[in-house]
């Protein structure tokens, strides 16, 4: 709709309609042949020869497709634009009715017999608005999208979190000795205790939550990104214990295991710096650097 000389190219991917989740009509297609079958119907509507194509990509939802050419000539462009506002309207008296059928409404009583694919009459008042507005109430996500996976939190507050979290499940089991900091002594290695979320966000303090609430999936999110640090299971927090992780597997291909080898020592070790007996690992067998003069 944004002028007859445009193009488009389109990848379908997750079940939407224009108001909502895409509603299943045929039960002898996949759900993905239908949607896909639903893209170019309104590549059709909007008047352009539509063409499918199946891209060279690593996907399961790798049909795409392109209009190139419009079916009418330019002068027909207002015809064409009131048929696809007619079309959207039907969509979205579908959509309604299908909304309140789950509720308990008669779909035939509310929709009044039109849910059709195309060619049911606007409302009014959206028929008098249709040259400016396409699509009333429809809301647009920001241009910008916020980023709220903890990934964009100070480094000094993340820093700050995962020490006391640390501390809280350190402190949480009986004191051991502390071993030999390069050693890594398997028998006197502090694991910590297991405690809740719930249980560790009491021990947090109102302005670190605020903050933590702010994102999505908040203090469980923290952690898990700090995955060197924290394992979460089930709603629990534990201390990460690096002997119990599996040794990399020999069979892997020599290009993944070059990949692999590339992003050893990388980073400085969180348990060499901050627990109290240090890592569980000797520093030959730990991913990650024992002091800067191992970092790569």
């Amino acid at each position: 709709r944004s002028s007859y000389s445009c193009c488009y190219f389109v990848l379908p991917c997750c079940f939407f309609d224009f108001h909502g989740k895409y509603s299943r009509r045929q039960s002898k297609k996949t759900q993905y042949r239908e949607y896909l079958d639903f893209v170019a119907q309104v590549g059709f509507v909007c008047g352009f020869h539509v063409e499918e194509d199946c891209l060279r990509i690593p996907s399961t939802k790798r049909v795409s497709f392109v209009g190139k050419g419009r079916t009418y000539p330019a002068a027909e462009h207002a015809l064409i634009d009131q048929q696809i506002t007619q079309f959207i309207n039907s969509r979205r008296t579908c959509a309604v009715a299908t909304c309140d059928r789950r509720v308990g409404f008669n779909q035939k009583d509310h929709c009044g017999g039109q849910c059709k694919e195309a060619g049911s009459e606007p409302p009014e008042d959206e028929t008098e608005t249709a040259g400016t507005v396409w699509m009333p109430g429809f809301q647009p996500r920001e241009k910008v999208e916020q980023i709220r996976n903890c990934a964009s939190l100070p480094r000094d507050f993340v820093d700050e979190v995962v020490l006391s979290v640390a501390n809280l499940l350190l402190n949480a089991a009986p004191q051991k000795s502390c071993s030999d900091k390069q050693g890594g002594n398997t028998n006197t290695w502090n694991q910590g205790e297991s405690l809740s979320l719930r249980e560790v966000a009491e021990h947090l303090n109102k302005e670190t939550l605020k903050k933590l609430k702010s994102e999505y999936g908040g203090l469980q999110t923290l952690l898990k990104n700090n995955h060197q640090v924290f394992e979460v299971q089930n709603g629990r927090v534990h201390i990460r214990d690096w002997r119990k992780e599996r040794p990399p597997s020999k069979t892997k291909p020599e290009v993944k295991r070059r990949l692999s080898a590339e992003a050893f020592k990388t980073r400085l070790c969180w348990f060499y710096i901050h627990h109290p007996d240090g890592c569980s690992l000797p520093s030959e067998a730990c991913p990650y650097a024992h002091g800067t003069e191992e970092l790569r």
